[in-house]
């Protein structure tokens, strides 16, 4: 077991029992994926994600810096589903999740994440457990009040824009989040770099870049 503090994301599908067997299983297929990537991202942290109860998942992000730049990875993901031989387009998401983000220290074993504990466990945990009735899409949770107090007021205006994401919208996001340029994901895409730049502004790009920049400031300087 090591023991430090770490961020813990844990997050589960938004109305996952009326998706088709088909569909869920397609869902749960990218997620899987999306979480064998994380294992191989450049950085001296690891990352660590692993599936539960069908249609919930958790992990570990050694480096807290990192956890709201990937969980809004796995949010645009979601959001970018398509299982229709169609383009996205303008569509609403076919698929949504709910996703919090735990901060504190932790004993835990990147190969057992299910039986590791502390206190980025039981925030995570249980912030999510309550935002099904706060009707939130997506929460930061850490021993600072401050903070929280702070984070609190961001995820409000992030669950505002996300909730206005088309899925074509969303796409363009999930590339951003990983550096790509305008071009490469026209060229991803087989869009013009000018379609690129019209969904990246609708999706509210340049609010989201100034949070996950604020956010890694804030957790550089109380938890790093």
């Amino acid at each position: 077991m090591k023991n430090a503090t770490i961020a813990v994301i844990t997050g589960d599908l938004v109305d996952s029992s009326r998706f088709s067997n088909k569909r869920m299983s397609a869902i749960i297929g990218r997620l899987n994926t999306e979480f064998k990537a994380y294992t191989k991202l450049p950085s001296d942290k690891s990352v660590e994600f692993t599936m539960f109860r069908g249609d919930s998942f958790q992990g570990i992000v050694e480096d807290p810096s990192l956890a709201l730049s990937l969980a809004l990875q796995i949010k645009a993901l979601i959001n970018s589903f398509n299982d229709a031989d169609t383009d996205a387009g303008n569509n609403v998401p076919l698929a949504d999740v709910r996703i919090s983000i735990g901060i504190g220290e932790a004993s835990y074993d990147l190969n057992a994440i299910n039986v590791s504990n502390g206190e980025a466990f039981q925030l995570s945990g249980r912030t999510l457990d309550s935002m099904k009735s706060r009707q939130s899409k997506m929460a930061v949770t850490t021993p600072v009040s401050d903070v929280n107090d702070e984070f609190e007021v961001h995820m409000k205006f992030l669950d505002a824009t996300t909730d206005r994401w088309s899925m074509a919208s969303a796409e363009v996001v999930y590339y951003l989040l990983q550096d790509y340029k305008e071009q490469q994901i026209a060229q991803e895409l087989n869009r013009s770099q000018a379609a690129i730049n019209h969904r990246k502004k609708a999706a509210g790009w340049d609010e989201i870049r100034l949070l996950l920049r604020r956010y890694e400031q804030l957790t550089k300087k109380y938890f790093i």
